[in-house]
């Protein structure tokens, strides 16, 4: 740990957790940060140490705590982590497969205090989907738990990890995602780590990223329902740039934000919490920051070496330290990081040439 110095500014309050409340999972896909299988995880964080880092993030500012894993319905707690979430006035969501929601599990969810679940679907149809999943039946299994939860009245996102597997059905994806009713469709581009490693080949290149982001920029104005792409920084120079060309007179500083949104958040204003407490900057980026087990989470967010230096960006290398977009975009930390083995390495996946200096 370090006390804040010169060049490693105390940051502001965190904006958006991700907890990884168990490791387990009940499906085996090939993409899996977690390279998740049915377990069980030695060192499980239990539910008193649980409860007192809620405590403890809630004590640091009130940020929106996603219950992730792994497939969290798996932890018999959970319901009682999003409990006394809520009760501490945190905004309590979940990222679930779905494939084990039933109706009892629906009204948990609802009366716990969760406000929004995230469905994964990566195919627009069963075939697709399931060949991702690895599990014949997953396809069906996430729509029945949509309906599960449309019945309780609970709103619901779907997520899609774009690969080479999947990038020429995006539009599809998204029109199901319409047609379901989802309120947001938040595509995340893949960052080969975890059981993702082996799917280097399946990462998009440079120019389709780029190509798909600003198809997204495009498609948000068709759709009724919000858009956000994740993983995927480049977005919120996109953004800018958009807007420049229409001739739109906006202010660089806050278009395109909302209370979690710019471009890498992992370290930031985002921090990602393994299942046996150990802080990193995000689930992709596998440094430890802190351990909960011995710090408390407000030494962790505020005083991290690590995190003083993703939140310096005078520190960043390669073209990313050069490029007027650092502030809005700041390049996946963890890219640079598999390519490299440095965390402020400039992002290998972009073609952007800045313009001038950061």
């Amino acid at each position: 740990m370090m006390k804040n110095q010169p060049g490693h500014p105390r940051s502001n309050s965190p904006r958006l957790i991700a907890w990884e409340v168990t490791r387990r999972c009940n499906l085996n896909c090939v993409h899996c940060r977690a390279a998740s299988e049915k377990g069980p995880y030695p060192g499980e964080l239990n539910t008193e140490k649980s409860l007192q880092i809620l405590d403890q993030i809630a004590q640091v500012g009130k940020p929106i705590i996603i219950l992730t894993g792994g497939e969290p319905i798996l932890r018999e707690d959970v319901f009682e982590l999003s409990r006394h979430g809520t009760n501490l006035g945190l905004r309590m969501v979940m990222a679930t497969n779905g494939t084990l929601l039933d109706p009892d599990l629906a009204e948990k969810i609802r009366s716990s205090g969760i406000q929004r679940v995230s469905i994964s679907i990566d195919g627009p149809d069963a075939e697709s989907h399931d060949q991702f999943r690895k599990v014949t039946g997953a396809f069906k299994g996430a729509l029945r738990g949509i309906d599960f939860l449309k019945h309780e009245g609970i709103e619901f996102q779907i997520n899609t990890t774009i690969t080479k597997h999947n990038i020429q059905h995006v539009r599809k994806i998204l029109d199901l995602a319409v047609d379901l009713g989802a309120s947001a469709h938040h595509i995340f581009l893949l960052v080969p780590t975890g059981r993702a490693k082996d799917m280097v080949d399946q990462e998009i290149s440079a120019q389709e990223y780029e190509d798909l982001l600003h198809w997204f920029y495009h498609i948000q104005k068709e759709v009724p329902l919000h858009l956000k792409a994740t993983c995927a920084p480049h977005y919120y120079r996109i953004l800018r740039q958009e807007a420049h060309r229409e001739g739109r007179k906006v202010d660089f500083e806050t278009y395109g934000l909302d209370a979690i949104t710019r471009g890498c958040l992992g370290g930031t204003a985002f921090c990602f919490i393994s299942h046996d407490g150990i802080v990193q900057p995000c689930g992709y980026l596998e440094l430890n920051c802190g351990d909960l087990r011995e710090s408390s989470f407000d030494d962790v967010w505020n005083h991290s070496e690590i995190f003083g230096h993703l939140r310096n960006f005078s520190e960043y290398k390669g073209k990313c330290g050069q490029c007027e977009f650092i502030r809005f975009c700041g390049g996946c930390r963890a890219r640079a990081y598999e390519a490299t083995g440095d965390y402020l390495a400039e992002e290998p996946l972009c073609v952007y040439q800045p313009k001038g200096t950061a």
